[in-house]
């Protein structure tokens, strides 16, 4: 079957790509920009059609030959103009649509149970109706908070129950919600394609649990390993000055909290679970919300480094970051990261690389190595005693100091160690060694996942060490590397 996928290059639509392409459809992604999808590991396997969805000939054009057309793009964001783009977008692609003979429409829009909506979700009920409107049959999925690394709903809440031990929170943090991972969502939407009938209406999916704002909190802080969070609600908070604060305390902008912590003020519950009937739950059920943040956290719970954080590997799970995702999405991490350049040649740094630690040392201040090793044992970690298997050659998973091997490839330049230091969170410390304008490249990167406020606290506290540390660390290496080589100073 022929898909048209819109909206490809965020969060729901990059990670449904892969899911129909495993399923077996022919999927053609429509962009406003060419070479957006460049950074996905699926681009090289999908048709790319360049239109914007008001542009009533180019999205006609891009439609041609398909059978089902996902609709996954809205405005997310204030002012007069954005639901007004979001109607005259819905209405274009469902006239186009119908003129190239597409069978279905599916979109995925907002859950709203009743009462005064916010614009974001006024704007995404009234593009549904538009749709089922329309000349071409639609299903309208409607889902509540998306649990997943990388959905913006999930981050604010990663965000505010790392950051904060205790917070002051408006009156929405006592509303009912009910999540769904994005495993799930994305089982919904992907069978969608090709259930048989005709279908024109709204399905409400969501996850076996309705718990409060506040509850989502507590459970994500449960999840997490982090202590318990106190949270104070206040009726004088306003959505505008909520969102300011969001912004404050999160990377999110506040210009996207806004339409997120507005729609927090309206219960989001499931009415109905008539998809159930058409697409029967996995045998494991659908994920609970303690299980679908265990997910999104695995990839860092596993001591892995993210693809955006590494570019080391690709994602291999729904929940999981991808590298086009906000540079905001998929936690806190902190970066030192310093690059020398220098005429030695490769061969002579990277066989200093894989030297490091034992009684070769780390080539920076002995003495502050030693203080920590000191200091880790003290409380109870392994310290700098363990030294290394092998004065000249490292394997994965050979103990180093206080590190761990995680990778090494003497053909790519590259070593990746993991802490296994008492630390508040989880660290990595990384080499690759390469080429460039006939010179060797030596770049050098300390990374930090903080777990919780104190892992933060910990990260500034220590910044001001780093340039002595790590600074000397990647310079030293090349110096030494330069002067075994019998060479000239670079």
């Amino acid at each position: 079957m022929k898909v048209l996928v819109t909206g490809a290059s965020g969060y729901v639509g990059g990670r449904l790509v892969p899911e129909l392409l495993e399923a077996g459809h022919r999927v053609r992604c429509v962009t406003r920009r060419a070479g957006s999808l460049r950074g996905h590991p699926w681009a090289g396997r999908v048709e790319t059609a360049v239109a914007d969805v008001l542009d009533a000939d180019a999205i006609g054009r891009a439609l041609e030959g398909v059978d089902v057309a996902y609709y996954l793009v809205h405005g997310l964001g204030g002012g007069v103009d954005f639901a007004e783009a979001d109607r005259r977008a819905a209405r274009t692609f469902a006239r186009a649509a119908a003129r190239a003979g597409v069978g279905r429409i599916v979109y995925l829009g907002g859950l709203a149970s009743g009462g005064t909506l916010s614009p974001h979700l006024r704007s995404r009920g009234e593009v549904g109706r538009i749709l089922l409107e329309g000349p071409v049959p639609a299903m309208v999925l409607r889902a509540a908070v998306i649990i997943g690394s990388g959905s913006a709903s999930f981050e604010m809440l990663r965000y505010l129950t790392e950051r904060l031990p205790v917070m002051v929170t408006p009156r929405w943090v006592n509303t009912r919600i009910q999540p769904i991972a994005i495993r799930d969502v994305l089982r919904y939407l992907t069978a969608c394609a090709s259930l048989p009938g005709e279908f024109n209406r709204t399905f409400d999916i969501g996850g076996p649990d309705v718990l409060t704002y506040r509850e989502m909190i507590e459970r994500y802080a449960a999840v997490a390993g982090l202590p318990h969070r106190v949270v104070i609600p206040l009726p004088v908070l306003s959505p505008g000055l909520s969102s300011q604060w969001v912004g404050l305390v999160t990377p999110v902008p506040a210009g996207l909290a806004r339409p997120l912590v507005e729609s927090l003020r309206t219960e989001v519950v499931c009415a109905e679970r008539d998809l159930a009937v058409l697409v029967p739950d996995p045998p494991g059920g659908l994920l609970g919300f303690e299980e679908a943040v265990a997910l999104a956290l695995r990839r860092v719970r596993e001591a892995e480094v993210a693809t955006r954080w590494s570019s080391a590997s690709v994602p291999g799970r729904p929940s999981d970051p991808l590298p086009t995702d906000p540079g905001w999405a998929g936690g806190s991490l902190y970066v030192d990261d310093r690059t020398v350049r220098t005429a030695a040649p490769r061969e002579a740094v990277w066989r200093l690389v894989e030297g490091v630690g034992g009684e070769n040392g780390w080539y920076s201040l002995p003495v502050a190595w030693r203080l920590r090793g000191f200091v880790d044992r003290v409380f109870g970690g392994v310290g700098l005693r363990r030294g290394r298997r092998d004065p000249h050659r490292l394997r994965p998973g050979d103990a180093l100091d206080f590190w761990r091997v995680e990778e090494v490839s003497p053909a790519e330049g590259l070593l990746r160690l993991r802490a296994e230091m008492r630390l508040p969170g989880l660290a990595w410390l990384e080499w690759t060694v390469g080429e460039e304008g006939g010179r060797t490249v030596l770049r050098q990167r300390a990374l930090f996942h903080p777990h919780g406020l104190l892992g933060h606290l910990y990260w500034w506290c220590i910044a001001p060490f780093h340039a002595l540390v790590f600074g000397r660390m990647a310079r030293n290496l090349a110096g030494r590397a330069l002067a075994e080589s019998g060479l000239p100073g670079s």
